[in-house]
């Protein structure tokens, strides 16, 4: 059995997507739709840049799931692929957004909008160069608790995703991150400041988790037959009402990425299909399981070669 997953933010580049634009042109009119239900051109930044304004989280959310959403439905239109046949849907954060409207939750047009205003909302929940992330490497979900938990009088930090095996995300305020860097050292524990610019994951983020709320609880969301793997408990979704409430936790939670993963091998799925810009997803799977089967779809060649 496979899961289709797809990308959280950083798997951005300039010029993503550009093949299947130039050849298919129901992506053409997808595109198209895009920039029309956002009111800016989207695809020319997707296409041509700059790079620092697709980088900014308002543009990138909502860029990312143009891409996943594009690629899903070239594999479904052009090459008779059916993914809606997988076990599961998943993702990665704003992931979980391309998967939801993927499987059939949430319309393309409204799901461009509202990861906008997640974006717009996650970058300015707390002022720019206050609020960081830290990715901790070859140390243990347990462990790293335990180190929050015997330094709580001294600063604050939440994990903000639990990816794989050995790599754990941090997020919290700029000083509490020093701090909790020096008690890693001292722990011979190797951390590495990330470059984004807001600490997402976290109950820093307050301020967006009131915006998403109002937002996510005007949408329309649609009953599917398609199983979701929520990112805050890692287990599959019942019903609308649960998701809704779980992308509004989702905010200031932990991304349960390894866990997510874990739980889909163990309900029988031996297949990944990662579907979206980059191979980040694909790269985590494999440090977490190395025996199952990966597929990266980017362009495409990976779609030819895809078996499921």
């Amino acid at each position: 059995m496979f899961s289709v997953i797809f990308p959280g933010q950083g798997s951005q580049i300039v010029g993503m997507g550009k093949d299947f634009y130039e050849k298919f042109d129901f992506v053409k009119d997808l595109f198209k739709e895009a920039d029309e239900s956002l009111g800016f051109s989207l695809s020319k930044l997707v296409l041509e840049g700059p790079k620092e304004e697709l980088d900014l989280t308002t543009n990138t959310q909502p860029a990312i799931f143009l891409i996943s959403y594009t690629i899903f439905n070239v594999v479904k239109k052009e090459f008779n692929i059916d993914l809606s046949k997988a076990k599961y849907f998943a993702g990665h954060s704003l992931g979980e957004y391309s998967a939801l409207s993927c499987a059939g939750y949430l319309s393309f047009s409204d799901t461009l909008k509202t990861l906008r205003i997640r974006g717009d909302a996650m970058q300015n929940s707390v002022p720019k160069g206050q609020g960081g992330m830290i990715a901790v490497l070859r140390s243990k979900v347990e462990i790293i608790e335990k180190i929050l938990k015997d330094n709580e009088q001294n600063f604050k930090a939440q994990i903000a995703n639990d990816n794989s095996e050995g790599q754990i995300v941090l997020s919290g305020r700029i000083d509490d991150l020093d701090k909790l860097i020096i008690v890693l050292k001292k722990n011979m524990i190797k951390s590495i400041k990330l470059p984004v610019s807001a600490p997402f994951h976290c109950n820093l983020m307050s301020k967006a988790t009131q915006i998403m709320s109002k937002e996510l609880n005007e949408l329309n969301f649609i009953q599917s037959e398609n199983k979701l793997i929520s990112n805050v408990t890692a287990k599959e979704i019942s019903s609308t009402d649960e998701l809704k409430d779980l992308l509004i936790k989702q905010i200031e939670n932990r991304v349960r990425w390894r866990e997510s993963v874990i739980n889909m091998i163990n309900n029988d799925v031996n297949h990944f299909i990662e579907i979206g810009p980059g191979k980040v997803l694909s790269g985590l799977v494999k440090r977490i399981n190395k025996e199952v089967k990966i597929s990266t779809i980017n362009n495409q060649g990976d779609i030819e070669g895809l078996e499921i």
